[in-house]
């Protein structure tokens, strides 16, 4: 495992329990999350897959729910099908969504772990603070 991270955040004028179902709503996730549909119970141990497309290429991406803290913290293991790598353990990473609030707005820190260079790194930030942006945007527009 590398010790490059990938690092987005944002903060969200919403409480954490309206950013928390826009994180775990299939629906809602597919509006922001590059058109992906996820399937999951959530809880952990469980899979998690997304299927969709990004620049033209259609994906479907996996893992596992490690954590769930309602409102929190949401973790779990990511495998992407368009990284080139083999579908083993080692091209996992784990991605980690962290929740503050504060006085009505939450923050949310995102971290992937396992880049295996810092342009890796770098390009990973930059699709998450994409993503992000998009969450911000729909949680707002509620």
């Amino acid at each position: 495992m590398s010790d490059f991270l990938a690092k987005a955040n944002v903060t969200i004028a919403a409480p954490a329990a309206r950013v928390w179902n826009a994180l775990t709503d299939p629906d809602t996730v597919a509006q922001y999350f590059f058109g992906a549909r996820v399937e999951t119970d959530w809880q952990p141990g469980s899979a998690i897959v997304w299927r969709g497309e990004f620049n033209g290429k259609a994906f479907e991406d996996k893992g596992e729910i490690i954590e769930v803290d309602e409102r929190r913290l949401l973790q779990m293991t990511h495998f992407s099908s368009l990284s080139g790598q083999p579908d083993k353990p080692e091209n996992y990473h784990t991605l980690s969504y962290d929740l503050d609030e504060d006085g009505g707005q939450t923050r949310v820190s995102l971290t992937q772990d396992n880049n295996a260079t810092a342009d890796e790194a770098e390009r990973s930030s930059a699709n998450w603070s994409t993503m992000l942006s998009g969450l911000k945007r729909i949680v707002e527009a509620q």
